[in-house]
């Protein structure tokens, strides 16, 4: 690997372009949470999928869990007014007002 491959592999994250737009698999709620009875501190979902899971802050982190199950690198925050993302796979946040998921 050159420097060049090097230096775009620390600025840029190549999942980005990989996105589509998804539908939430829930409106408001970690379903999984829902369905143990538990609460959650805030939502993420899924970028390639559109699964909705709870944050690493939650007792739960089914978002992470999600990631871990099926290697689908990004997420979203599903909270109001959020747009930022991360990557899982190159552990970088990336913020971006064009969302391609849809609230």
């Amino acid at each position: 690997m050159g420097l060049r491959e090097i230096f775009r592999s620390k600025k840029d994250c190549g999942h980005v372009s990989e996105l589509v737009k998804v539908e939430p698999d829930s409106p408001d709620s970690c379903l999984k949470c829902v369905e143990m009875g538990d609460t959650w501190v805030n939502l993420r979902v899924c970028l390639h999928c559109g699964h909705v899971g709870c944050c690493d802050a939650s007792k739960n982190k089914h978002a992470t869990g999600h990631h871990k199950e099926t290697g689908h690198p990004m997420i979203q925050s599903y909270q109001p007014d959020e747009t930022w993302r991360y990557c899982y796979v190159d552990d970088r946040r990336v913020t971006d007002a064009d969302s391609p998921a849809r609230r």
